[in-house]
């Protein structure tokens, strides 16, 4: 596969022949130190016989690391028809094994191009969108969804919010969501000289099977900041001794400082039929949800 690679035109000669530039409008920042790819790519586990989501790949600097380690397919998925355009020269190297699909990475329905094996998401990410591209994945529904992993970069302050403890200033609930369903994890900086817009990290999460209960319905992923002391004097005046009980309510506690844990059984417990919770107390149960997570 090396071979294929180093057959490919240098990577700075084949962004100025199809007079490429990152725009800013669309969240770009162009991968060109291809050792840096390469150590992206890897971060993805052993690749070969996996089908890969690759999410902006731009003039494919991280694609063509993806395909020297030998991905059993590359899906590119690109908004920008520059970028669609040059690489539709790259596809005829690699015998049907990279695919371009011109498409919103927002819209993108990945399943008319899933195989019988593992699935997993790598990407240089438009910074844009990074996060609600995160958001749309870790609130997939029904879970476990089509990826086992994902392999992404984020701006570092994004990156500390996934991985925040509780009780820590970033904490939130991109924290809450993210350690939910997944074992996310900072695998390396990135300097800030390889992107316009300041240092980022690559950072890998991994599907959480079981251990935490899930909420019978997905939690809407919204902040109240002054939720909290109406969220405390409803509940207090509202639900029944035995419903707080059952369901653990620390009014203690603020949001930013329960465990993922603790705001998943509480998240569940509320949303969930029970004998004890009234009708009312189910709707207040979202309230709870939103600011909590």
């Amino acid at each position: 596969m090396t071979g294929k690679i180093d057959a490919l035109p240098p990577l700075r000669d084949f962004i100025r022949r199809h007079r490429l530039s990152a725009r800013k409008s669309l969240g770009q920042n162009f991968l060109l130190d291809l050792n840096l790819a390469a150590r992206i790519a890897r971060g993805a586990g052993p690749l070969e016989g996996v089908t890969v989501i690759e999410i902006g790949p731009g003039p494919g600097g991280l694609t063509r690391a993806l395909l020297a380690l030998d991905a059993g397919q590359v899906v590119a998925v690109e908004r920008d028809p520059r970028s669609v355009a040059a690489l539709t020269e790259i596809v005829a190297h690699f015998a049907g094994r990279l695919i371009v699909v011109e498409a919103d990475a927002m819209r993108f329905d990945a399943k008319p191009y899933l195989g019988r094996g593992p699935v997993r998401v790598v990407g240089n990410l438009p910074f844009n969108i990074a996060t609600a591209l995160l958001v749309a994945w870790l609130s997939a529904e029904p879970w476990p969804p089509f990826y086992d992993a994902l392999v992404l970069t984020f701006q570092r302050e994004v990156a500390e919010r996934i991985v925040a403890a509780p009780g820590s200033k970033q904490y939130g609930r991109l924290s809450v969501l993210a350690q939910w369903r997944t074992e996310p994890r900072i695998l390396f900086d990135i300097a800030p000289s390889a992107f316009a817009n300041g240092a980022r990290c690559c950072a890998r999460a991994s599907n959480r099977c079981g251990g935490i209960p899930r909420p019978c319905s997905p939690p809407r992923v919204s902040i109240r900041p002054r939720a909290r002391k109406r969220f405390q004097s409803r509940v207090s005046s509202r639900w029944r001794a035995p419903s707080r009980t059952t369901c653990k309510v620390g009014m203690a506690h603020r949001g930013q400082g329960r465990a993922v844990h603790a705001t998943c059984k509480l998240a569940h417990d509320a949303s969930c039929p029970r004998g004890s919770i009234t009708v009312w107390a189910k709707s207040l149960a979202r309230l709870a949800v939103n600011f909590f997570i």
